[in-house]
């Protein structure tokens, strides 16, 4: 989610740390009723074809939402991110950030480039790319937006419009270092089989329980929300692959 530089002053909500370690909790591997997604639909023309929609129907991840920060209930801020697949000849790739450690929203954490909805934006996609240019450096032109995955709420106060996009990989990256440690890409071929998806429980200090997944790769561990929209997009992609096999 991205923030302001010290140049530029906003009015912010107190800054939160999770109560736990999330690298460290306890997690199972959880079951899922869609399974990976096979190769033949990860293609750019197979992806066109299932995201190029407003999609909003329910998904099978956990409610971030249920329980907020201290200081972060009431009504969330609206933001948006960019799900950039980028079309590498290897194969379809998810383009991930890694946020600098000093920030007041999800610090060090990996994320998808994007962040607030300004008065000054038309609409979700346009926060989106611009926030992901502001941040990655990735110019527009390269960008096929698809559509929309369902709208995700976070335990910090953020309501997520996750926009979808194709990406030619022509770009080339300047990241603000205020905001981005590190741009990374990851296999989608990873990202939609759910076997590579940790279901973590964590005790909180009023001994209520924090359920989050994740997905670890290489030395990046996803967690959290981002993990969440992540295995919502495999669910999307798995049960359009097996509805098309029915038919």
């Amino acid at each position: 989610m991205s923030e302001s530089s010290p140049n530029v002053p906003r009015v912010r909500r107190p800054p939160f740390k999770t109560a736990f370690d999330p690298h460290t909790q306890p997690w199972v591997s959880p079951t899922h009723a869609f399974s990976s997604v096979p190769p033949q639909h990860l293609t750019p023309q197979a992806i066109r074809a299932v995201l190029s929609s407003k999609i909003q129907r329910r998904l099978d991840i956990p409610d971030e939402s249920a329980k907020r920060y201290p200081g972060r209930e009431g009504t969330p801020i609206e933001a948006a991110v960019l799900v950039p697949l980028v079309m590498r000849p290897e194969g379809l790739t998810i383009l991930l950030t890694q946020r600098t450690a000093h920030l007041n929203d999800h610090a060090g954490q990996i994320s998808f480039p994007g962040g607030r909805i300004e008065s000054s934006d038309q609409n979700a996609v346009a926060a989106a790319l611009r926030e992901t240019e502001e941040e990655t450096g990735l110019l527009r032109e390269f960008v096929e937006v698809l559509g929309e995955l369902p709208r995700y709420l976070t335990s910090s106060g953020f309501a997520i419009t996750p926009i979808t996009a194709l990406v030619d990989p022509g770009f080339s990256l300047s990241p603000d270092t205020f905001e981005v440690a590190e741009v990374f890409e990851v296999p989608l071929a990873f990202l939609t089989d759910p076997q590579h998806f940790r279901l973590h429980h964590a005790t909180l200090t009023d001994g209520t329980t924090r359920q989050y997944y994740s997905a670890p790769w290489n030395q990046y561990f996803i967690w959290g929300a981002t993990a969440a929209m992540l295995l919502g997009l495999c669910q999307i992609l798995s049960e359009a692959a097996a509805l098309e096999a029915a038919t």
